[in-house]
């Protein structure tokens, strides 16, 4: 069994890769090559937290399976923890034996950052210049890394709840993506930040709406990332209309899980069949994505186990090709 941790895995998968694994996975998804029942949640009100139990396998080329287990615990950053720690297992699918535990706290951050990439590559508009990030936690320092990778952008805008700590987190992208020409500036206000974006992407937890949809301009790109359970809601309701072209990472996960999409379904703005399908349908056919500039495009995701074995299998694979990480006979 290989051992890998954050750095030797950012060796084996940069996100440009990844972005395309992703792709991939989730055109297996849509073609019914993959096995991934809902996760398992379970809550452990106790200590405001969430575990998540994520199986899978992937029938394509090669059999991928492995298993993420992932936690949400939102207080841990006051422990100076991570708040969605994680660990992801590769099983060979020859022998059924563990091969590859992960770093799977890392692993999510790219392969949530990854799928965010892949949708706005899909869907924004290629000539986009200024983007939105709205949320400055764990997974938003690689979100950041996927819009600088799919799109030439002279602006990224960042918001965070706490404005000190936003532009801190802005001193570090600038510092760690400098192979980037972009402009990077903290904003204090979310609205503020939306006006003339080409592209927005939220990942927070929040229960509310990040931002107001009266300042989105026609042919804005969305990408609502962070909420994954009913209660979470991120993008303004409004939004959420059949006038738009929205978009899933997995039917069955978003329409089970996210508060962006069940509010106003419930609410009868919108019915299922005013949704375009999942990301991996667009993967197979393009056509059925953005016709023209003036369309808003929008994509929902609530994260699905797909992502972590098609980037874990990558990812055990150039280790062994590269020599990487640490083996352990159990």
């Amino acid at each position: 069994m290989i051992i890998l941790n954050k750095e030797e895995i950012k060796k084996c998968l940069p996100m440009k890769e990844a972005i395309e694994v992703c792709k991939e996975s989730l055109k297996d998804y849509s073609e019914n090559k993959t096995n991934i029942p809902l996760r398992i949640n379970l809550p452990v009100e106790k200590y405001n937290g969430q575990a998540l139990f994520m199986p899978g396998k992937i029938s394509s080329n090669e059999e991928k399976v492995g298993i993420k287990i992932v936690s949400v615990y939102p207080n841990n950053a006051q422990y100076n923890l991570p708040s969605v720690p994680s660990t992801v297992l590769m099983i060979d699918s020859k022998t059924g034996i563990v091969n590859g535990l992960l770093d799977g706290t890392y692993l999510t951050a790219l392969r949530t950052a990854a799928l965010q990439g892949a949708a706005t590559d899909l869907l924004a508009r290629k000539d986009s210049k200024v983007a939105t990030l709205i949320g400055t936690g764990g997974q938003a320092f690689e979100q950041a890394r996927a819009l600088l990778t799919v799109r030439n952008l002279e602006e990224l805008r960042v918001v965070g709840r706490n404005f000190e700590k936003t532009k801190k987190f802005v001193e570090k992208l600038k510092n760690e993506l400098s192979e980037f020409s972009t402009n990077i500036l903290a904003y204090e206000h979310a609205n503020d930040a939306v006006i003339d974006s080409d592209i927005i992407t939220t990942v927070t937890t929040s229960t509310t709406p990040t931002f107001d949809a009266k300042y989105v301009k026609d042919g804005t790109h969305i990408n609502g990332i962070g909420s994954f359970t009913p209660d979470r809601i991120e993008l303004p309701t409004e939004l959420i209309n059949k006038n738009n072209k929205i978009y899933f990472d997995t039917n069955d996960g978003v329409l089970s899980e996210a508060g962006d999409i069940l509010l106003p379904l419930d609410k009868g703005l919108i019915t299922k069949n005013d949704f375009k399908g999942e990301l991996g349908d667009l993967v197979l056919n393009p056509a059925i994505g953005r016709e023209n500039n003036n369309e808003i495009t929008i994509f929902k995701s609530v994260g699905t186990a797909v992502l972590d074995i098609a980037c874990g299998y990558e990812i055990i694979s150039k280790a062994q090709e590269l020599n990487l990480g640490t083996k352990v006979d159990m």
